[in-house]
């Protein structure tokens, strides 16, 4: 039986500013229009929260059992290096589902039933991403899901749940924050493209081959800092998150100088503190009106 510290290794917790930031900035767009609600935020930061763990969970389960992981350099796998058994990972991705789920329940009451859709939609893409017979993560599509739902999804969502109304602005500041958490998965991805090739899984930076992925990396970095001086049109401290750009020099220099296999961890953990700074100076610009 895996210890404490073993699962929450296997929670990947370098991928949880990807859950956190969006709701931050989110709930920065509501404060600016005077219309934050703690309690809807810290319902709309279990969701995020317990997908982002739970995607991560299932994604272990079901390329564990594919024997995708065997050989895989990163973070620790827990049915791929047997520290725990399949059907105890498939059920820690059941639990945090179910914990999604209830949360978004208590949202869509308080607010839209519509609401309901949107988090069925997001469940799904969580195990479909590798689960299933036909995942979706195995054909090119994950950043694509993860632009989606960790960035428009929850960005405006987030905003939408204490505002009950949506400008352009969280709109914005999705984009950028989506493609931060882009960022994150193409940056692993660029890290697995030999493991992921010999194991048959197409993912898109698979697809695109080493070179064309390394630069998508560097405009999923470089676009949301240009992104914040159309955002400054309407908030101009938003200006703010360009002060996190330093953080984003050593990450861009590692991927464009071809680091490979374990040299690319540091770069994913320096890609989650690039988002968490950028997210908190951009909320900060968000609240404020001027």
């Amino acid at each position: 039986m895996a210890d404490l510290r073993t699962w929450v290794a296997g929670a990947r917790p370098r991928t949880l500013p990807a859950a956190v930031v969006p709701v931050v900035v989110g709930s920065g767009v509501a404060v600016g229009y005077g219309k934050f609600a703690l309690g809807r935020a810290a319902l709309a930061l279990l969701v995020a929260l317990a997908l982002q763990i739970g995607v991560n969970f299932a994604n272990d389960y079901s390329d564990g059992i594919r024997g995708t992981d065997k050989t895989r350099v990163g973070p620790l796998r827990l049915v791929g290096s047997g520290a725990a058994q399949p059907r105890q990972v498939l059920a820690a991705a059941i639990g945090c589902f179910a914990i999604a789920c209830a949360a978004g329940l208590a949202l869509a009451a308080l607010t839209s039933w519509w609401l309901l859709l949107v988090g069925a939609a997001a469940v799904a893409a969580a195990w479909f991403y590798t689960g299933g017979s036909h995942p979706y993560g195995y054909r090119a599509l994950g950043e694509l899901s993860v632009f989606v739902f960790f960035g428009l999804a929850a960005v405006a969502g987030t905003a939408y749940v204490q505002m009950q109304t949506l400008t352009w602005l969280p709109w914005g500041a999705a984009i950028a924050i989506g493609l931060l958490a882009c960022a994150l998965l193409v940056v692993n991805n660029l890290r697995d493209i030999p493991t992921d090739s010999q194991a048959g899984k197409k993912t898109l930076a698979v697809v695109l081959g080493d070179h064309r992925t390394r630069l998508l990396y560097t405009a999923c970095i470089a676009i949301p800092f240009c992104v914040v001086v159309a955002l400054a049109l309407a908030r101009p401290l938003s200006l703010l998150a360009l002060a996190a750009l330093p953080l984003a020099l050593a990450p861009v220099r590692q991927v464009r100088d071809g680091a490979i296999g374990g040299s690319l961890i540091a770069a994913l953990g320096q890609t989650g503190r690039l988002e968490l700074a950028y997210g908190v100076l951009l909320t900060l610009g968000l609240a404020i009106k001027l």
